[in-house]
């Protein structure tokens, strides 16, 4: 009787805490939940050159593409330099990227970065001069130019420098101006897949059940657990960028694997709110290896013939600390709460890492674990 009345409280208090973090479950919109058919962005690159460095350039000599380019650059300009021996100490050659946003047209500006590729020390002050930013398809979408604001400084003197953060790499906002639109007709899609950024069946399948419940019909369905379609003509809207409007701030609560991820160097654990650990038992605890010399110095009698001498003596010794000792973790305890119980009893966050892959080893840890 006793135990039959301890099991239902048991199964009570189980409920209870299940119906408990239901409810504190968290609603995303779908448009943080997954990515748009066609709604996304394309990465440029060039190669360019920045001019205007206070001698924190590049040493022509070891970075002969920087003259190549400058060469290029001024006989585009006219300038004739064939011949003639230039080393200026305030160009840098660098390259350009920069990510050029879904539905950008032309005539609009997006951000750049810029990255020194030769010996430049930094480019604090320099300019971008003008920088066609190509595509994967060699195309050209963009051209960058612009003052570069640096992140970072450097100084030094005959005997010694400094250097704070990356002065050999910067951003330029707004930088570049878009000269070419991609060829993508939005309005011709019949029908838009949604990808999850997280694969998973319940997800997707809630993601379904929402978009349908929405219009009060079939109008989208789960093609597998990463991909949603939408019908756009099913859906009655004006246009595809309607239909998106209409379920991107549907809420939907989404399902998470079962993860713990620890940071070896840091000393960081993460974990999710689903982690769940079989009955184990866990023990811990360090071994100290002691071993001191402390030689005996022995004299001889007085008014005798003998000398001092040192006889050795060595103290070794092995010492164990407590550490945890021998805990016992019941069945379908959550990881939130053994990591409570390890911090109470001072467990360092290093043994609590080597403590958790043990538990994983052993089998009772349910959950995937990441170590970085």
């Amino acid at each position: 009787m006793k135990y039959a009345f301890f099991r239902l409280a048991w199964i009570l208090l189980t409920f209870v805490m299940f119906v408990s973090g239901a409810a504190h479950a968290t609603s995303i919109r779908i448009k943080d939940l997954v990515e748009f058919d066609g709604v996304r962005g394309n990465d440029l690159i060039g190669y360019g050159l920045v001019v205007g460095l206070n001698g924190t350039g590049d040493g022509i000599r070891n970075s002969p593409f920087t003259e190549d380019i400058m060469s290029n650059i001024l006989e585009r300009l006219g300038v004739n330099i064939t011949g003639e021996q230039f080393r200026p100490k305030n160009v840098a050659a660098v390259f350009v990227t920069a990510t050029l946003p879904p539905f950008a047209r032309a005539g609009g500006r997006i951000d750049v970065t810029v990255s020194a590729i030769g010996d430049a020390k930094s480019l604090l002050g320099g300019t971008l001069i003008m920088t066609p930013l190509n595509a994967a398809d060699g195309e050209i979408y963009a051209v960058g130019q612009g003052t570069i604001i640096a992140g970072g400084a450097s100084a030094e003197g005959d005997g010694a420098s400094v250097v704070q953060g990356v002065p050999t790499a910067g951003v330029i906002p707004s930088g570049a101006r878009v000269e070419r639109e991609l060829e993508f007709d939005f309005t011709e899609l019949g029908s838009i897949r949604l990808a999850l950024r997280e694969p998973d069946f319940t997800t997707a399948g809630r993601i379904e059940a929402a978009i349908n419940g929405n219009y009060g019909r079939v109008v989208s369905r789960m093609l597998d657990p990463g991909t949603v379609l939408l019908d756009i003509g099913a859906t009655s809207a004006l246009s595809p960028a309607h239909a998106i409007g209409e379920i991107e701030n549907l809420l939907v609560i989404p399902e998470r694997k079962a993860r713990v991820v620890v940071d070896q160097r840091s000393g960081t654990i993460v974990m999710g709110a689903d982690v769940r650990i079989s009955r184990v038992a866990v023990s811990q605890g360090n071994l100290t290896l002691r071993i001191q010399e402390e030689p005996l110095v022995v004299q001889p009698n007085p008014f005798t013939n003998g000398q001092a001498i040192v006889v050795p003596r060595t103290n070794a010794s092995i010492e164990e600390e407590p550490g945890t000792g021998l805990a016992e973790v019941s069945e379908g305890t959550t990881l939130s709460e053994v990591i409570a119980g390890l911090n109470a009893l001072g467990v360092s966050p290093r043994d609590m890492i080597d403590i958790l892959k043990s538990i994983k080893a052993a089998g009772a840890l349910h959950a995937e674990f990441v170590v970085r």
